[in-house]
């Protein structure tokens, strides 16, 4: 028997999902493994199913698609992860695709297209949507390869902004130590280590930037 291709599908809509996992159901080269509502959902998933494919939406509560990918990655560099995002704009895009992701393709996709996506990641090359391309810098084969201009959201750790999604979500330092496991005074550190290294000393001007960079689209 052929194995199937096992498949993570990370989207915090969960009409989307069942959506997605349905159509996956009637293929026979597939199976959904795990549904996760957040990134820190699929991290944990990522991390205990092994999975070849997640399907990453990019813009999601507690931990973004960007972070995720991140985190999973670094765990299991074998793991192909495809953004799966309503979002065109460059700060995105860039963002999945400097995080490692392989692949970028818009919710209004067919199901075809999402199929063929997959195969392409899957024998190792990159694959992203026409609406997209635009954003991306090739190489002098014609490959796509990451943007790395740096931006001020790279004087940050990766538990930094972690953090500083949470502050923009509007959750207080309590809620952030439960959220990430840590006790209060490692969050009120990040938070004046977040204000120093950015130089920003209000929530709302930290949110600015957390929209700004992609972190997060909660809107202020």
């Amino acid at each position: 028997m052929e194995k199937k291709i096992k498949i993570i599908i990370a989207d915090d809509h969960t009409i989307l999902r069942h959506g997605i996992c349905q159509a996956f159901d009637m293929e026979k080269d597939f199976t959904v493994i795990g549904q996760a509502d957040s990134g820190r959902l699929a991290v944990s998933l990522a991390l205990e199913h092994c999975p070849d494919i997640v399907l990453m939406d990019v813009s999601m509560p507690d931990l973004n698609g960007i972070e995720a990918t991140k985190q999973i990655l670094a765990n299991n560099s074998n793991v192909k992860v495809i953004a799966l995002s309503m979002y065109s704009d460059k700060i995105y895009v860039m963002g999945m695709l400097n995080a490692g992701a392989s692949g970028y393709l818009l919710k209004s996709c067919s199901f075809k297209e999402l199929v063929n996506c997959i195969h392409t990641v899957l024998s190792g090359e990159l694959c992203f949507c026409p609406e997209v391309t635009g954003h991306l810098n090739t190489n002098r084969e014609g490959l796509f390869v990451a943007d790395n201009k740096a931006s001020v959201f790279s004087l940050l750790s990766n538990r930094e902004r972690e953090v500083l999604q949470l502050i923009a979500e509007g959750h207080k330092t309590k809620k952030i130590a439960q959220k990430l496991g840590i006790n209060t005074k490692t969050v009120e550190t990040h938070r004046t280590n977040l204000k120093n290294k950015l130089n920003i000393h209000s929530i709302a001007r930290l949110t600015k930037l957390a929209i700004t960079e992609g972190i997060t689209s909660f809107n202020i």
